[in-house]
């Protein structure tokens, strides 16, 4: 077995250091589930409404109110399984601060924007789970922050919670080839997570869109499919481009220091090692004093 080899197999057997177990697992699958049916559901009841001023007043906040219970639910499963300690809560509020921190560094007039870098190497080190719940967590707090509270927050959370999600399912690789992965990963993230947030107004709009880029009330999937990827090329393809090409570059600069910065965090907390409380040995004085 050569080097590079026995390398990747020893860290195939390595698990997160926040694991997922069955009850999380579940929670999570619930949670993205619900944000499937938030972003489709328009598709399969094939609804329109009059503009997009008014798309999802209604069902936003129905839909805000159901994701934080969920995330509750999986942070929950996941200290009841034994995956999350007060150490990897204590990390989670700390990143999320980070990354809300982040969020006004970012370009107004392009898509790039630093506060999806750290979703990427925080979701490969700490796990599916954490990725997810910090993604969400971390979109929630800069709209806060920023003021960028709106019908879109809970769609742009659950996006966001899918890209820290799938980064902790990324081949176990290191070195340059993570680095590499990690970077390839950013860009395609970046162009996904625009796609995806599109959806939330896009079946909605109504003014100045041609009859090929708009929303068909009650056509064939594929004639959604063809109309929204024209509607994407013409709008968004290049304010995605730009998100994408931050994300990247970004992670080839400093992902390689954000990831030994987290992993040695997560070595030093130890969230894997388990709990075991040892009665204190009687001292030597009184010892001698019962003699």
């Amino acid at each position: 077995m050569t080097t590079a080899t026995a390398m990747v197999a020893r860290t195939s057997r390595r698990p997160a250091p926040v694991g997922l177990h069955l009850r999380s697992t579940f929670a999570l699958a619930v949670a993205s589930g619900f944000g499937v049916l938030a972003f489709g559901w328009p598709f399969l009841l094939h609804s329109k409404a009059q503009n997009v001023d008014t798309a999802h007043t209604a069902d936003a906040p129905w839909i805000f109110a159901i994701v934080l219970p969920l995330l509750l639910v999986v942070v929950l499963a996941e200290v009841a399984d034994g995956g999350m300690d007060a150490k990897a809560i204590a990390l989670l509020g700390v990143l999320t601060a980070c990354g809300a921190a982040l969020r006004p560094l970012g370009v107004d007039a392009t898509g790039a924007s630093p506060v999806f870098f750290l979703l990427i190497p925080a979701g490969r080190v700490l796990g599916r789970g954490f990725g997810f719940v910090l993604g969400t967590l971390t979109l929630f707090a800069s709209a806060l922050l920023t003021g960028g509270v709106g019908p879109w927050l809970p769609f742009q959370m659950l996006a966001a919670g899918w890209v820290g999600l799938f980064a902790g399912c990324l081949p176990p690789l290191r070195g340059k080839l993570e680095i590499a992965m990690l970077a390839a990963y950013g860009a395609v993230a970046g162009m996904l997570y625009g796609a995806i947030t599109n959806l939330w107004f896009w079946p909605f709009e109504t003014s100045g869109l041609s009859h090929q880029i708009s929303y068909v009330q009650g056509a064939s999937w594929a004639t959604e499919v063809h109309h929204y990827a024209a509607f994407y090329v013409a709008t968004s393809v290049g304010w995605d481009l730009t998100r994408a090409l931050g994300n990247a570059v970004l992670v080839l600069i400093a992902g390689r220091a954000v990831l030994l910065a987290l992993r040695r965090a997560a070595r030093r907390a130890a969230f894997t090692a388990p709990v075991a409380f040892v009665p204190p040995s009687p001292s030597p004085a009184l010892l001698s004093d019962h003699r």
